[in-house]
């Protein structure tokens, strides 16, 4: 579930945390600190997919919690039996070959009962001739280059049994030719193919229809903490924020 995580933090995403070790502590009993120090090198090096070394365990003013000095990075902050750990303000669950985003898994929850709510019939669909064999919703720009990329991997998506369904999310906001844009192709007769010669850049007249749904999928987009396009939700609920190549998407899937 927490792939794209896991492929995205390196050593240096570990710095970028900027976070200060505090001094003056006590270190923890050397037999149980070498455990959890080795605990959390194996977890830490399986997550971000490459070696990371803890320098250093120590306990932190907090009761329960302990302080992990990663080598040439950041002070991360763990359970004492290093069990759980944060990072980025995310929990995260470690095991014998890695860890887990605890609060990601529930953000996907989340993310499904909000899509749960919104009919298919108000998304732009493109979906297979055959055998819908999973499915990922896509918020989207006409103007995104990004978005327009992937819409021309739409037949080979739909070619693999995934079907795309597409929700409004225009960049610039409401006032934008964008959005302007996005309304035309949901208020058309024929959505797909309008959304379709939209993002080839044909200009096509403005049909800004009444009660179109672009402001509501542009709300549901922020409240889902969409910032950008596309973004890429799959029918478990995670989001993969930016665009994808037809085979990884399926790969993501566990359709490859």
């Amino acid at each position: 579930m927490n792939l794209c995580y896991q492929k995205n933090l390196t050593l240096s995403g570990l710095k970028s945390l900027g976070l200060c070790a505090l001094v003056g502590l006590c270190y923890a009993t050397s037999a149980s600190a070498q455990a959890v120090k080795e605990q959390m090198a194996i977890a830490l090096s399986g997550f971000a997919g490459q070696p990371i070394v803890v320098e250093s365990v120590r306990p932190s003013p907090a009761p329960g919690i302990i302080e992990v000095q990663i080598e040439n990075g950041p002070l991360l902050y763990a359970t004492d039996d290093g069990s759980y750990f944060f990072l980025n303000g995310d929990l995260h669950r470690t095991n014998q070959t890695g860890a887990v985003n605890v609060t990601e898994e529930r953000r996907s929850v989340g993310r499904q009962e909000q899509l749960a709510a919104v009919s298919v019939d108000d998304m732009v669909v493109f979906s297979p001739e055959g055998e819908v064999r999973d499915y990922v919703s896509v918020f989207t720009d006409v103007t995104c280059f990004y978005c327009q990329k992937l819409h021309r991997e739409v037949d080979e998506l739909n070619a693999k049994g995934i079907e795309v369904r597409y929700l409004a999310f225009p960049r610039g906001g409401m006032n934008s030719d964008g959005a302007k844009k996005l309304a035309t192709a949901w208020c058309a007769d024929d959505q797909q193919t309008t959304l379709t010669e939209l993002k080839a850049g044909v200009d096509l007249p403005v049909n800004d229809c009444a009660d179109n749904p672009i402001a509501t999928q542009y709300q549901l987009g922020q409240d889902m903490g969409v910032t950008g396009t596309p973004a890429i939700i799959t029918s478990s609920g995670m989001m993969i924020p930016g665009y994808r190549p037809a085979a990884d998407l399926a790969a993501v899937l566990g359709l490859d």
